[in-house]
């Protein structure tokens, strides 16, 4: 469902999957391959919320912004399931691990993976490339090189679904 606020609709590639019971609400652009899933709300009635090209915002995921705190979420990023992001900046590549929440002002660096269930706090600044784990969510340390190959593939992944999700409902 798409929900238009103070005569601003969301914007949807024409390339990216919004799946069924998913609300994009006022200033949301949702790139090319980018897969919106189930149950998920992106509610940028206060400012707006980014979605880059092949990201994947999985189910039951919110995105909020407060004013002058835009949620940017660049492309390639995995956003598990049940995770919150508000107000925030994730990074080209990274993973935010399912129920993870981030809040305003906090910018999680590329290639970055937060672990499941951690809580980034406001204005937080993560290098790129780490691995976040805890509540607060700390730096414990840099991602191997196997480790940064399956965030990739986690995009890859999410891709696949997307199309055969499409396929599916069509």
């Amino acid at each position: 469902m798409t929900v238009t606020v103070d005569d601003i609709t969301p914007e949807i590639d024409p390339a990216a999957f919004i799946a069924p019971g998913t609300s994009l609400i006022g200033r949301v652009t949702i790139g090319p391959r980018a897969s919106i899933w189930y149950g998920s709300v992106l509610r940028g009635d206060q400012e707006t919320i980014t979605i880059g090209e092949a990201t994947n915002i999985q189910d039951g995921s919110v995105i909020h912004a407060d004013p002058g705190f835009p949620a940017d979420i660049h492309p390639e990023v995995t956003v598990g399931h049940r995770a919150v992001l508000h107000g925030c900046t994730v990074e080209t590549g990274s993973l935010i691990g399912m129920g993870s929440v981030v809040l305003n002002g906090a910018r999680i660096g590329a290639g970055s993976l937060v672990a499941a269930g951690a809580v980034v706090l406001e204005g937080t600044d993560i290098p790129p490339g780490s691995l976040v784990a805890g509540t607060p969510g700390k730096v414990r340390r840099q991602l191997t090189d196997d480790e940064q190959a399956a965030l990739k593939l986690s995009v890859e992944q999410y891709l696949n679904l997307a199309a055969k999700h499409r396929n599916a409902l069509s």
